[in-house]
């Protein structure tokens, strides 16, 4: 195809404050998995030609390596965004935080982090909440200008919100192939708060290129690099090679019409989104970097027309939807990771005293350290044999972070926040959401039935079930909680057989 003239990015503001391009460098491919080495002041050195085509904003984070000290080593006028992955430890300090912010200040060589994005990788571990707490305070300082999330879904986003954080971004998974953020919640969320979408896998690592039109599906997983690795499984989801295929031929017939390349219009049909900020594209920061920056700029080039989209809306059609909310891949099954699997992530952290425990048949008590819990002679959840009991919960912050309850006056994030509780205490005794068989909600408005219903029905929608359910108005202790749950659990019942009266 010709060459088209070299256009410009076109830029946009978050956090009411911020300019950048709608097209980011992404350095998750310096982390490893990709190359077998990297040369980190050749890296460096490449980030010029992208500054100088107006591609000046680069996506980080701690867990990238080296690619978090490139803002150190090169040339001024950039803008570097960067991630906060804390590993499920159990730490809660405001030091531990603190550590993770200077030492990204200190990589990048900047006095304030432009954008701090908290990636949470078990809604059910309060650690986030403390986290949160502390990125806020430092926000304060000065040390952070905005804070964003990561792989946040629209549930827990709205929870964050309602709970008085003020969010900037949420960096998620979207494409031509991954329409998650459109057809649930997670849009119109964003939308209402002003949280702007920073999306990825917009090429799908690649996959969305003349490369693989008409080419059979690879067959060796561990022959490919982890950005194909993952996004083969994101093509699987949504129903195989053969449909995915059907696609990549809709958005080659579009980039013959418009003489740009595939990938250029599967950029362009996200930057079309209207609730998406920037795409994030991947980047090696090599010598063909701004060979391939200039191809990535034909997206501003052109525009879609309605035929066009009709076009990929009907290739669309054939696909399956990929499962779940916006970041469930890493929280739950099918595990849509390079690996397909959490285990470079999460670990099993069941003592072997429980186990023993469970083994000789033992009544195990789970508590939460409130100060209630002695006054008023009770725990959290009692498991018996293969029974779990969960006492009352309400939407109740752990610990002294000075939120007087998660999910602020929204009777729906209240419920969300309680299950997270709820399903920690079940996880510390064995079992897990998808084991519940009875519910008990106690609304104190009537007028909340709804919202709380909708919100118990997302929540086992998830898991698989439909557990028994009571709901009913009654007044409750304490003004600031709305909501009030209790829960029954008998592991191993997850296992559904779905009769019809």
């Amino acid at each position: 195809m010709d060459s088209l003239p070299l256009v410009e990015p076109v830029q946009v503001t978050i956090g009411g404050d911020t300019s950048i391009p709608r097209m980011i460098s992404g350095l998750w491919q310096l982390a490893g998995g990709h190359d077998e080495r990297v040369d980190i002041d050749a890296a460096a050195r490449a980030m010029k030609p992208l500054v100088d085509l107006g591609l000046n904003c680069f996506d980080m984070a701690d867990h990238y390596g080296d690619a978090g000290r490139f803002q150190a080593t090169s040339l001024g006028n950039l803008v570097a965004f960067t991630k906060w992955c804390p590993p499920e430890n159990g730490i809660k300090s405001f030091q531990a935080a603190e550590k993770a912010v200077d030492l990204a200040l200190q990589r990048m060589g900047q006095k304030q982090i432009t954008l701090m994005q908290y990636h949470i990788w078990d809604y059910s571990d309060d650690t986030y909440w403390h986290n949160l707490v502390y990125l806020r305070a430092m926000q304060k300082e000065g040390k952070i200008k905005h804070i964003g999330v990561t792989n946040v879904d629209a549930a827990h986003l709205e929870l964050l919100i309602e709970t008085g954080f003020k969010i900037t971004t949420n960096q998620i998974s979207c494409s031509v192939l991954d329409q998650r953020l459109v057809r649930g919640r997670l849009a119109s969320v964003c939308e209402k708060n002003k949280v702007g979408v920073l999306a990825y896998g917009t090429l799908l690592g690649g996959f969305f290129s003349e490369k693989w039109l008409d080419q059979p599906e690879p067959e060796d997983l561990n022959k490919l690099n982890w950005s194909l690795r993952k996004y083969l499984r994101f093509i699987r989801a949504a129903g195989g090679w053969k449909l995915f295929q059907g696609l990549l031929r809709a958005l080659s017939t579009i980039s013959h019409e418009h003489g740009v390349s595939i990938a250029a219009v599967a950029t362009r049909y996200v930057l079309d989104i209207p609730i998406v900020s920037a795409v994030i594209v991947g980047c090696r920061l090599s010598a063909e970097t701004s060979e391939y920056a200039r191809r990535n700029l034909e997206a501003f080039s052109f525009v879609l027309s309605e035929d066009n989209h009709a076009l990929i809306r009907k290739a669309q059609g054939a696909l399956l939807d990929i499962p779940g909310d916006c970041g469930d891949e890493y929280r739950r099954p099918p595990y849509l990771t390079a690996t397909g699997d959490l285990s470079h992530h999460l670990k099993d952290h069941q003592e072997d005293g429980l186990a023993m425990a469970i083994a000789a048949g033992k009544r195990i008590e789970y508590s939460t350290g409130s100060p209630w819990e002695p006054i008023a002679g009770y725990c959290r959840a009692v498991r018996i044999d293969g029974y779990i009991y969960v006492s009352g919960t309400t939407a109740n912050s752990s610990g002294n972070i000075g939120i007087p309850v998660l999910g602020g006056h929204s009777a729906r994030s209240q419920t969300v926040a309680i299950f997270d509780i709820i399903s920690r205490a079940l996880k510390a005794l064995g079992g897990t959401l998808s084991d519940v068989v009875r519910t008990r909600v106690i609304v104190k408005d009537e007028a909340d039935c709804e919202d709380v219903s909708r919100a118990h029905g997302w929540v086992f929608q998830c898991q698989g079930i439909r557990p028994s359910n009571t709901l009913f108005v009654a007044n409750l202790v304490g003004t600031e909680y709305l909501v009030e749950i209790e829960a029954e659990a008998r592991l191993g019942s997850n296992d559904v057989l779905r009769l019809s009266a």
